[in-house]
């Protein structure tokens, strides 16, 4: 069973990790374990568009397409990541700035955390899907603090604290489900199949209550405003691969716990009710990062607050409920995924080469890192969202969609925010990549793992840039397939 590798492999890599004597060596079977997992990711995917739904196995796993695809995601950019760590960390081993016994606990982590997030889809049962996303948080708040800096531990405590209470309000509304579930006849079941197929029979208004609590505690993980404090602050301070994984695809775990509880109020509540509170939070993340992404001055915090415009969007797109606009917040989730991870290692590069975060001090990227200049200037209009990359599409759609229902106000809103954001990323980084390197610093060349991890990335992001444009239909089928619209 696909399922089964994809869960399993990540505790053998991390057993691994832990017996292995040449961290170089182990880098690169991790990789390769990690393609494997990303065609097992694609083949499940695929698979689960045909059917509906399998499981649950041993009372509690149970896949349908909307797992399935986030699973796809994140085995992407797990894969990337994997890939880019290999050349990343044997330079930090190679430079003194990482212990060999410090890199082989980095690929522990590591491993430990790509399960916790695969882990997240693949479970039926929603207090287990509670408990997956406290997993996510702890073991990625290792990552965060890794280099054991002053800056690093806070912003790890930060992370910790501030997700903790958010899933305190999570488990809150997961018991208010619960309650309205057994209201309704049901058994003391917390299975998301059980609930759905009842939900029409529960109490309107518990369901309501309980979804607000939903909403704030996994919309805390996910980055929505304004309860994102936490994710500048950790996504600043991890280390560069980490960083690409906690903005590509920890977030959207969380937004996938709010999807599945969003169909169980939806069902029984009605869509009103889900659409509006999801654009409120939607546009009013893309209010806030556009206001920070104008005044930052950190590259890493600078593309921390571009994950809560993007997860802005995503809400926005499933917020407004139409078969076209779901299909745009899907395609979105993945674009984001690919693009962002893409940035944060480009970003990574450079903070390894300048020794700094600071953008005011960061010059001249094209001249001394040329791949990575070239990749970032390419990375920065696809996530900015000029056509032909994938974003742009996604985007588009997304304001179509809203346009289409007669959304005015939310198209007027969205576009200008988004209008600001590309013109403020196209002026950072166009400050970072061009003009005049700082003196005696010497043009160099990335590993291969390092350049098949952007073009890995690159051709995603490309694909998706063009493919939409000829499958229209069948992005509104797999949107349907997705929640059996």
């Amino acid at each position: 069973m696909l399922i089964f590798l994809i869960l399993g492999a990540p505790i053998i890599f991390a057993a691994g990790a832990f017996f292995a004597g040449r961290n170089k060596f182990f880098g690169a079977i991790n990789s390769a374990g990690y393609f494997v997992l990303f065609v097992a990711g694609s083949l499940l995917f695929w698979d689960s568009l045909s059917s509906d739904g399998r499981g649950p196995y041993f009372g509690f796993i149970y896949i349908d397409a909307l797992s399935a695809f986030f699973i796809f995601t994140i085995s992407m950019a797990v894969f990337a990541a994997a890939l880019y760590s290999c050349g990343y960390i044997n330079n930090q081993t190679g430079q003194g700035r990482m212990t060999r016994d410090k890199a082989r606990l980095y690929y522990i982590l590591f491993n430990l955390f790509c399960l916790s997030m695969f882990f997240v889809p693949a479970v039926n049962n929603l207090g287990m899907l509670w408990v997956a996303v406290e997993m996510t948080t702890l073991i990625s708040a290792f990552l965060v603090g890794f280099y054991n800096s002053k800056e690093s531990v806070e912003a790890a405590w930060k992370y910790i604290i501030i997700c903790s209470v958010g899933i305190i309000f999570a488990l809150l509304g997961t018991i208010l489900f619960s309650y309205a579930f057994s209201l309704s006849g049901g058994s003391a079941s917390l299975n998301w199949q059980d609930m759905a197929e009842a939900a029409g029979r529960m109490d309107r208004n518990i369901l309501k209550t309980a979804f607000i609590f939903i909403l704030v505690g996994y919309g805390t993980k996910a980055g929505l405003a304004p309860m994102h404090t936490w994710l500048p602050d950790a996504h600043s301070q991890a280390v560069a691969p980490a960083s690409a994984l906690l903005s590509g695809v920890l977030l959207k775990t969380a937004v996938y716990a709010i999807l599945r509880f969003g169909v169980i109020t939806v069902n029984g509540a009605g869509f009103a009710y889900f659409g509006r509170l999801m654009v409120l939070f939607g546009l009013i993340s893309l209010a806030v990062s556009c206001g920070f992404i104008l005044i930052q001055k950190d590259l890493k915090r600078l593309l921390a607050y571009s994950s809560i415009e993007h997860i802005g969007i995503i809400a926005v797109g499933f917020g407004l409920g139409t078969p076209l606009s779901m299909a745009a917040a899907i395609l979105h989730i993945f674009n984001h995924a690919a693009t962002k991870s893409l940035m944060f290692f480009g970003a990574g590069n450079l903070v390894d080469k300048y020794r700094t975060h600071n953008m005011r001090l960061i010059r001249g990227a094209s001249a001394v890192m040329p791949f990575t200049g070239f990749m970032l200037l390419l990375g920065v209009f696809a996530l900015a969202g000029m056509p032909p990359f994938s974003i742009f599409i996604s985007e588009m759609l997304v304001l179509l969609s809203a346009f289409l229902k007669g959304a005015y106000a939310v198209v007027f809103l969205m576009l200008g925010f988004v209008t600001v954001i590309f013109a403020a990323l196209v002026y950072h980084f166009g400050r970072m990549i061009f003009g005049p390197a700082p003196k005696g610093m010497p043009a160099e060349s990335e590993p291969l793992s390092i350049k098949l991890a952007f073009l890995f990335l690159f051709i995603q992001i490309c694909i998706l840039g063009i493919a939409p444009l000829f499958m229209g239909k069948e992005l509104v089928w797999i949107a349907q397939r997705l929640f059996r619209l």
